[in-house]
């Protein structure tokens, strides 16, 4: 016991020096958001005088209510469908394929190696001559085609850690593959699907890149993308920009503190094992 309290001291004071310097980004922004408008703020000072008010001033000249509307439509229109594939591909590579079609996992893990970056001036072109440039489906249908190979990765990993003796069982039952696919797969699937929803949905309302090249208004970005004309607009008021990022930033951080509990669990269970 007393030859593992260092150790046990050093892992606690790493874990609490990460810890701060996590934080002192977003600390350094909270004072900031606090200053007098138009006032360039100097490091982390509690200003004498908080300005509260930025806050809902942020939200006001941001239009922060349509903001948050377009974000959830579009949220709605690409975590849904893409959990929902990415299950359903994942179970069948991992339950319903045999070896010679193995290499239709490759496409997926090469997906993996492909940034946005390196897709989003052919995607560009697509989206126009599709016809949706300026439009949220510019932004959810490649959110959905670009998160696939992940999805699909997660919950294979997953499907492959489920025994094949409750396949052989929901059979002996009298159960289709169907059947045994919604009512035995999915419900022990629950913790990897609600962590990869988590996933989804903190990097579709995070995302910035897609909707400032496809989308020009900014009504009709995500909260994220919708920063980037806000900062051209408030640029030089500091206090008022760091307000507004914090608002930007709440949602995600909410929910990810209520589901935390989920997260956990699909890692513990070897989500990304496989």
């Amino acid at each position: 016991m007393k030859a593992g309290l260092p150790n046990t001291i050093l892992a606690r004071g790493l874990i609490i020096l990460l810890m701060a310097i996590t934080l002192l980004p977003f600390l350094s922004m909270f004072t900031a958001a606090l200053a007098p408008q138009g006032s360039y703020p100097n490091g982390i000072q509690w200003p004498a005088d908080p300005q509260w008010g930025n806050f809902a001033r942020a939200f006001e000249v941001a239009k922060m209510d349509q903001l948050l509307l377009s974000s959830v439509l579009i949220v709605l229109g690409v975590v849904p469908l893409s959990v929902l594939i990415a299950t359903m591909a994942g179970y069948g590579l991992a339950k319903l394929t045999t070896n010679r079609y193995k290499w239709l996992y490759l496409i997926f893990v090469f997906g993996l190696t492909l940034p946005f970056e390196a897709v989003i001036t052919p995607l560009y072109y697509e989206v126009r001559a599709l016809g949706l440039l300026n439009t949220r489906f510019a932004i959810i249908l490649p959110l959905i085609g670009l998160y696939m190979p992940f999805g699909v990765y997660w919950m294979r990993a997953h499907f492959l850690n489920v025994p094949h003796d409750l396949t052989e069982a929901a059979q002996l039952d009298g159960a289709t593959r169907w059947k045994e696919f919604w009512l035995v797969q999915v419900p022990l699937a629950r913790p990897a699907i609600m962590s990869l929803t988590i996933l989804l949905f903190l990097w579709t309302w995070n995302q910035f890149l897609l909707p400032v090249v496809l989308v020009q208004d900014p009504m009709q970005r995500t909260m994220a993308g919708a920063l980037g004309a806000f900062q051209g607009q408030w640029g030089t008021d500091i206090p008022l920009l760091c307000a507004g990022a914090l608002l930007i930033l709440a949602p995600t951080i909410l929910l990810f503190l209520f589901f935390q509990r989920q997260f956990v669990a699909a890692l513990m269970q070897g989500a990304v094992k496989g």
